[in-house]
């Protein structure tokens, strides 16, 4: 059973830096084609996709929203995938969620292509 857990949350000003941390229990070992996402959702939007990693080809992709200031990045022997956070604006405030799913997938800015959420982890930018 995958479990995903994310930390790493918090309050920052305009332009500050945070780094969130999902641990991910469940997957696979080496040679697995996971896919771990984040996304994120805002009050009252959508969820949105941010960025995606493939867990054996170490492929990435990010939304234009975040692409130059976030990095998405995995820990394959400790089972963590991170996302690093530069020159975060207000309109970053969400829930950051960690999703993964088996094999990689076309659609992978689809929330509906993910089984497997964490709870969420609230960040918040202020100016």
């Amino acid at each position: 059973q995958v479990q995903l857990v994310e930390s790493g949350g918090g309050s920052v000003q305009v332009g500050g830096s945070l780094r969130l941390s999902c641990a991910a229990s469940g997957l696979a070992t080496a040679g697995s084609s996971y896919t771990v996402a984040w996304f994120r959702q805002a009050p009252g939007k959508e969820r949105d996709f941010v960025a995606v990693i493939s867990w054996n080809t170490f492929g990435r992709l990010y939304a234009d929203t975040v692409k130059g200031r976030f990095t998405i990045s995995k820990d394959n022997v400790q089972n963590m995938v991170y996302l690093q956070m530069n020159s975060l604006k207000p309109e970053d405030t969400a829930v950051y969620f960690c999703a993964s799913r088996n094999n990689w997938s076309s659609n992978y800015q689809w929330e509906t292509e993910y089984p497997y959420w964490g709870q969420g982890t609230q960040v918040t930018v202020s100016s």
